[in-house]
């Protein structure tokens, strides 16, 4: 990609989406658009996020290269049709939030997930031989139930992921950590509820938070473009720009199969119903 000159980049907004269940893919991407705003020295940025949340590693990944971003440069988050869990976390990153009114936002929580087959590989006449180091080397394996004291070592490791998670929303928001459990105990709420607890800053849509970033840096709203940082499109996508749309849903499914096979077993931070 060939870049304009620099100089060009102060006049303009710098624009991220954050779409869909957020992993490793997603973090690489972002990491390293993030990069780019640095380096081309954009004023400002706006990031846009659409996602139920994903794993906790890589949300606190993108939260921490948004935190150090916003030592050089101001960030605004705008929260669209769905900014759940993991997806509240990275917008604790930016320096101020909008959302819409029906954004579908909160589900601030913990959750792990794992597979028991035990009945099904009974029926079937299967069943496993383990050799193991430790009595918790296998824990959350499909093939058998959990036993208590596993589920006490998992439960503290909810406890203290669920920690975290408020403790980063209290010191963003500038909220006491006990005011964040009142609503942190995995529901969800809309933008209008989420300004009144005080998880964002405006309601408005995304050209509202691109206007107002744009008045932070002294720029003119109606001047100051927009620069999407995308993600490179597939050959195929590029080549024919229809097969994107026609293949869309179908891989849309197969991405959150990839998705709940490659996460099982780990914390979440993550709303699906």
């Amino acid at each position: 990609m060939v870049w304009p000159f620099k100089s060009k980049f102060r006049k303009q907004i710098a624009r991220i989406e954050i779409t869909g269940a957020i992993g490793g893919s997603t973090r690489k991407r972002v990491l390293e658009a993030l990069k780019t705003v640095e380096e081309k020295k954009f004023p400002a940025l706006l990031l846009r996020i659409d996602s139920p949340g994903g794993t906790v590693g890589d949300s606190q990944e993108i939260y921490s290269a948004l935190k150090r971003l916003r030592k050089k440069i101001k960030i605004v988050a705008s929260f669209g049709n769905i900014s759940a869990s993991g997806g509240v976390y990275i917008g604790m990153g930016a320096e101020h939030i909008v959302a819409n009114p029906g954004t579908i936002t909160g589900s601030i929580g913990v959750i792990l997930r794992g597979n028991n087959l035990e009945r099904l590989l009974e029926k079937v006449g299967v069943s496993f031989k383990v050799i193991k180091s430790g009595p918790y080397k296998d824990i959350l394996s499909f093939d058998r139930q959990l036993t208590l004291p596993e589920e006490s070592i998992l439960q503290e490791l909810i406890d203290v992921s669920y920690q975290q998670f408020v403790h980063t929303i209290a010191e963003a928001r500038a909220l006491e950590v006990e005011t964040v459990k009142t609503f942190a105990d995995g529901r969800i709420f809309t933008g209008e509820q989420a300004l009144e607890l005080g998880v964002v800053d405006r309601l408005g849509t995304e050209e509202d938070a691109r206007c107002w970033t744009a008045e932070m840096v002294g720029l003119d709203p109606d001047k100051a473009p927009c620069y999407t940082l995308e993600e490179r499109k597939p050959l195929l996508s590029r080549v024919l720009p229809g097969s994107r749309q026609v293949s869309s849903g179908l891989g849309a499914g197969i991405d959150w199969l990839e998705f709940e096979m490659s996460t099982s077993g780990l914390p979440l931070w993550l709303y699906r119903p």
